[in-house]
C-alpha cells in the first residue's frame, strides 16, 4: 500500500470520482492549480519563507476538552507516521506561504477513526459534486487523483478574493521577482565579461577575419599562457594594446534596496528578522502580524476537522499556541514571573520553562499571596489574633 491509499482509503459511492464542480457564488469555477518552483527558487523570497517556516515549527498543538484526549500525543509528537510536529508545521506553513493554499488530509484507521494528519502538496486541486455533496479532488504531479469530503479536508487560505474556496497565487510579486533575476543575471553576465577579456588590442590596417584570428592567439599563446617574464612585446602591425582592469558589475544598491523591500513587505517580514538579530519588540510585531493569524486559522481548522459541532459546543478544540516570552530579555522574563507566580498565574514550572529550565518534581502548584483579599473583606483578612494563624503571609505552602 502506498503513500496515497494510506491518505484516501475511502472512495466515493459506486467507486467514481466526482465529475460535476460544484456550484459557487462567485463567477469562478472552484479549481486551485499550483505554480511550481519559481517563488521558492529565489534566495531572498525562500529565506523569508524559511524564516516563517522555522517560528511556525515551534508552536504547540494542544488538544482541550475530552473528546479525544489520545490526540493530544498525536498533535504533540508526531502527527502522523512520515514527520514529527515540528517537521508537520514547518512544511505546513511552507506550503501555505508558497502557494497561498495548504490542504491538510486526516489519516484514519481501519475502523474510520481519525488518527493523524498529512500535509499535501497537489498540483491542482477543484471542488466537485457528487451525489449533492461537494468534495476536494487533488490532482498529484505524479499523475495521482484522488477525492476526499470537503467536511472532512482542512484548507488553510491566505489572499482569498476571487475564488469562495481558494486562495489567490503569487502573481502581484512577479514583477519583483524579475528584478531581482535579471540583477543576478546581470552580476553573473558582468563578471564572466569582466573576467574573460584581458587585453584590447587594435591592428593596423584592415584583415581578413582568418588572419585576425590567427593573429589573437599568436598574440595570446607568445604573449599571455607562455610569457614567463610578465613583459608583452608587440610590433607595429598593432596600433595600440591595452590592458584591461578586472571589475566585477555591481548592482545599483537603491535598486537592490527596492527589491528588498518589496519581498519584505509581500510577506510581513524584515532583515533582523531574516538574520535572527530582531528583539522582544520586533519579534512580537512579527509573531502579532503574520505567525499569530496562522496559527488561529490553523487551530480553526484541525478543530473543525477532529471534532463535531456537539463535541465543539462541549469544549472540544486544538489551539496553536507559543511561548513568545522565550523571546524576551532575562529582565522582561523576571519581570513576568516575579509578578505573576504569587499571584497564582503560573506554576514553578511554568516560571523554569520561561527561562528553559528543566521541570522540577511537584512543581505544578499555583500558589497566591495571602494578604490579597476582596476589598470589602478587608476586616476578617486583617485580623490576625485567630486561633491557628501563625503570622505567615509568603504563601508557603
Amino acid at each position: 500500500m502506498g503513500l496515497l491509499e494510506k491518505l484516501f482509503p475511502r472512495r466515493p459511492p459506486g467507486g467514481t470520482a466526482p465529475r460535476e464542480y460544484f456550484k459557487t457564488l462567485t463567477a469562478y469555477q472552484p479549481v486551485y492549480t499550483t505554480y511550481r518552483g519559481g517563488l521558492y527558487e529565489m534566495e531572498l523570497t525562500r529565506a523569508a519563507i524559511a524564516a516563517f517556516a522555522r517560528h511556525c515549527s515551534k508552536l504547540h498543538l494542544e488538544v482541550t476538552g475530552d473528546a479525544r484526549p489520545d490526540l493530544r500525543r498525536v498533535l504533540g509528537m508526531q502527527p502522523n507516521p512520515f514527520m514529527d510536529a515540528s517537521k508537520f508545521l514547518a512544511r505546513l506553513a511552507t506550503i501555505y506561504l508558497v502557494q497561498n493554499n495548504a490542504f491538510i488530509v486526516p489519516m484514519e484507521d481501519s475502523a474510520g477513526r481519525l488518527i493523524g494528519y498529512y500535509p499535501v502538496l497537489p498540483q491542482q486541486s477543484s471542488v466537485r459534486e457528487y451525489g449533492g455533496e461537494p468534495y476536494l479532488q487533488y490532482s498529484f504531479w505524479g499523475g495521482q487523483k484522488a477525492a476526499i469530503e470537503l467536511n472532512r479536508a482542512g484548507i488553510l487560505t491566505q489572499h482569498q478574493y476571487e475564488d469562495d474556496f481558494f486562495g489567490s497565487d503569487n502573481r502581484p510579486l512577479m514583477p519583483t521577482m524579475q528584478m531581482a533575476q535579471t540583477q543576478a543575471e546581470g552580476i553573473i553576465n558582468g563578471i564572466k565579461n569582466a573576467t574573460t577579456i584581458r587585453f584590447l588590442a587594435r591592428l593596423n590596417g584592415n584583415l581578413k577575419e582568418k588572419d585576425i584570428t590567427a593573429e589573437r592567439e599568436r598574440f595570446a599563446r607568445d604573449n599571455l599562457a607562455g610569457n614567463s617574464t610578465g613583459v608583452a612585446m608587440f610590433d607595429s602591425k598593432y596600433a595600440d594594446v591595452k590592458q584591461i582592469e578586472s571589475a566585477a558589475m555591481v548592482v545599483n544598491p537603491k535598486q537592490q534596496e527596492l527589491i528588498r523591500a518589496s519581498v519584505f513587505e509581500y510577506f510581513g517580514t524584515n532583515e533582523k528578522i531574516l538574520t535572527n538579530t530582531y528583539n522582544e519588540d520586533e519579534w512580537n510585531a512579527y509573531y502579532e502580524g503574520f505567525i499569530e493569524p496562522f496559527a488561529i486559522q490553523l487551530s480553526l481548522v484541525l478543530t473543525a476537522m477532529t471534532f463535531t459541532p456537539e463535541e465543539i459546543a462541549a469544549g472540544a478544540s486544538i489551539i496553536a499556541t507559543a511561548n513568545r516570552l522565550q523571546y524576551a530579555s532575562n529582565q522582561t522574563k523576571l519581570n513576568v514571573v516575579t509578578q505573576l507566580f504569587d499571584r497564582g498565574f503560573l506554576t514553578h514550572n511554568m516560571g523554569l520553562e520561561i527561562f528553559n529550565m528543566s521541570p522540577v518534581e511537584d512543581g505544578d502548584k499555583y500558589y497566591i499571596r495571602k494578604e490579597y483579599a476582596e476589598v470589602s473583606n478587608l476586616d476578617a483578612v486583617g485580623d490576625t489574633s485567630k486561633e491557628g494563624d501563625n503570622g505567615d503571609h509568603t504563601g508557603n505552602p
